[in-house]
């Protein structure tokens, strides 16, 4: 199982949930919202392999914590995954867009000067500005759009772009969802939860619920269960690969 977009310090037991990723065998990339949770965020992980921990500043949160980029600067050669990131085109933050774009375009270019990073990358009511933000730092990195909900021609744009994708259960409860997941590259998804974030039957998805959009995904293409969770750990070693 491969969960590639989890906020594994937000739930109320990162231990507990720890603990059950490591006896189920799953994959997670553990997000961070700021630069200042890294650390603790790491540190939850410091006995499970298949954890890897990204260093984010969410843009929900930048207009609160911008003045924590000079620690995220400091932290970034430690790292090989930076997330979550990118623009919120939500009305309730509007009032702080400037403070995003500032912060996404340091990030990228942040990531530029240290050689490129895989980048979990949010674009909620945001994907064109997002995209042409990521088509402005070609060396930032491979982007991964997670939770994409833009226009189909915006997933032409970040197919066009070499974008990737992560899709959780979430996601794929929706006709939209469904429909931006089918004409995504096979070869270029991966399975998320967005968990604690995300609910499934009224609770908070689990990184082991990333599962389910195994299986939603078999439906849509209209492949096996086991023939889909070996294309997505093959898109998992890929991107391995390819850092």
């Amino acid at each position: 199982m491969i969960d590639f977009h989890c906020h594994l310090d937000l739930y109320p037991d990162p231990h507990a949930v720890v603990r059950e990723c490591v006896a189920r065998g799953v994959y997670v990339l553990s997000v961070t919202t700021t630069p200042s949770a890294w650390a603790g965020t790491a540190a939850l992980a410091r006995d499970a392999p298949r954890i890897l921990t990204a260093l984010g500043l969410h843009p929900q949160l930048v207009h609160e914590r911008k003045g924590e980029l000079p620690l995220f600067e400091r932290l970034l050669p430690e790292v090989r995954y930076v997330g979550e990131t990118g623009l919120d085109g939500g009305p309730e933050y509007k009032h702080h867009w400037q403070d995003q774009v500032a912060a996404f375009t340091r990030i990228l270019e942040m990531s530029e000067h240290a050689g490129g990073r895989i980048l979990s990358v949010h674009s909620r009511r945001a994907a064109r500005p997002v995209l042409d933000t990521l088509a402005a730092h070609p060396g930032a990195g491979l982007p991964i759009l997670h939770w994409f909900s833009g226009t189909p021609r915006e997933l032409a744009q970040a197919v066009e772009l070499g974008c990737w994708f992560s899709i959780g259960p979430a996601m794929l409860a929706g006709e939209k969802g469904r429909a931006l997941a089918a004409r995504m590259p096979r070869d270029r998804i991966l399975t998320e939860t967005d968990g604690p974030f995300a609910q499934l039957d009224g609770r908070a998805a689990l990184p082991w619920d990333a599962e389910q959009a195994v299986v939603a995904l078999a439906e849509l293409w209209g492949e096996s269960v086991p023939k889909v969770r070996a294309q997505i750990g093959v898109n998992l070693r890929h991107l391995a690969e390819a850092r």
